[in-house]
């Protein structure tokens, strides 16, 4: 596929039937378990998303192997693990490593490097890890020293940060010697996503306790067993958005059930104030679009941070002016969320307004454009959350396209399926 896209969708009805790859956020912690299990546990419906591919590979891979593709150095070098953009992979990576037996050097892409890091570094420097940074403080490139030597069972570590630093020490802790107890301070962001990774672990024999703000994970053995991968419920958030722009929409997601792991499900209960129902049978859901004003004007996304770009992107196009919180780590993600939605919603006049904890859309100088060209960012959901508007605006042009392959690999062809009109542009 060429960099440039061009949307475009003749009619605003929609009908089909779309097969979701498996949720990355599952597969992920599903891959690093069943690397520590050792052998005990498999993985059933890995996902093709690029950051699972990455992260199988890595896993996968021989550390001391002279040829891996992945792992290079030679005897007198530390080997280096690049992940790219692959951010799940760079925090589970950190603290896997740190049980390895090998010294390593864990990198990525310019913008993983720009990603901070020393929150989950300085808990595992409490647990005893030897880690240090290689260009600059609290961020990648960093060299891990593996077996690590536990000097204390107990540590604490902020809530309100990435849930996936607190995942990371979770799917450690059966291994350490001296088992975890980690103390959460203030509000757990993305609680769900804590939940799901507990709730994979109890799946693989790893037992837990949870009272207030302390999870307890002692050292035990993994079971033998297979973890399925679900669909992805943050791919099935852009078809909701599709629903919810669509003049008429039945849309049959297949695989995905009403009692999911992943706090995206919570997708149904937002998408309802648009007027999109949800009907779970035949092995998947039922979207459908019913007419009906809009039911709600203020949205916290405090649990489900990745569905923000899909809900106030659908918002502006609808101009309601509905206000958001709970978006404190979108400025830390693949880009800096926040400025990149204000910067493309101001192409349609809609400004995403910023007081303190709070965002308010201002859709009083809303217009459609005819052409409107979306930047990226290098950010996967960028490009998904805006390219629904193919329903409303004439010509939807889309950069970098193929960042997708990052969560959602066949987006773009799925898209196909259900008629909107795909032209790569010449660069």
């Amino acid at each position: 596929m060429s960099k440039n896209i061009l949307l475009t969708k003749k009619g605003r009805s929609m009908h089909g039937t779309v097969n979701l790859t498996g949720s990355k956020s599952e597969c992920n912690r599903a891959l690093i378990i069943e690397a520590l299990s050792e052998g005990k546990v498999t993985v059933q419906n890995v996902s093709d998303a690029a950051d699972t591919v990455t992260l199988a590979g890595i896993l996968k891979s021989k550390v001391k192997s002279q040829n891996s593709k992945i792992l290079t150095g030679d005897d007198h070098e530390t080997p280096e693990v690049n992940i790219g953009p692959a951010g799940t992979a760079m925090r589970f990576l950190t603290a896997y490593f740190t049980l390895q037996p090998e010294e390593v050097i864990l990198t990525g892409s310019q913008r993983m490097k720009q990603r901070p890091i020393g929150i989950l570094v300085n808990a595992l420097h409490q647990l005893g890890a030897i880690i240090d940074y290689e260009e600059n403080n609290g961020f990648p490139p960093i060299k891990i020293k593996g077996n690590l030597q536990q000097v204390t069972d107990t540590i604490s570590i902020k809530g309100d940060i990435s849930s996936q630093y607190i995942t990371a020490l979770l799917l450690i802790a059966a291994r350490l010697p001296l088992g975890l107890t980690l103390n959460i301070e203030g509000e757990l962001t993305s609680r769900p996503y804590v939940e799901m990774t507990l709730a994979m672990l109890e799946q693989a024999g790893i037992k837990h306790t949870w009272a207030g703000n302390t999870i307890t994970i002692a050292q035990q053995e993994f079971k033998e067993t297979t973890l399925p991968v679900e669909p992805d419920w943050s791919a099935a958030s852009y078809w909701y958005a599709i629903a919810a722009l669509a003049d008429e929409a039945e849309i049959f997601l297949s695989g995905l059930t009403q009692y999911s792991l992943q706090g995206d499900s919570v997708i149904t209960e937002i998408m309802a104030n648009f007027g999109i129902t949800s009907q779970f049978k035949d092995g998947g859901v039922y979207l459908k679009k019913e007419s009906k004003p809009i039911s709600r004007d203020l949205f916290d996304l405090k649990k489900c941070p990745d569905l923000a770009q899909t809900i106030i992107v659908v918002c502006a196009a609808l101009g309601h002016e509905a206000t958001f919180t709970g978006l404190e780590t979108l400025k830390i993600k693949e880009t800096d969320r926040i400025k990149a939605l204000q910067n493309e919603l101001g192409k349609m006049g809609v400004k995403l307004i910023e007081n303190d904890l709070m965002y308010k859309l201002d859709c009083s100088e809303k217009f459609t454009p005819q052409h409107l060209f979306v930047n990226t960012y290098d950010d996967h959901r960028m490009a998904m959350a805006f390219a629904p508007l193919a329903l409303l605006i004439p010509e939807v042009e889309v950069e970098e396209a193929i960042v997708v392959e990052k969560s959602y690999p066949a987006f773009w062809s799925d898209l196909e399926k259900m008629g909107f009109e795909i032209s790569p542009l010449t660069p």
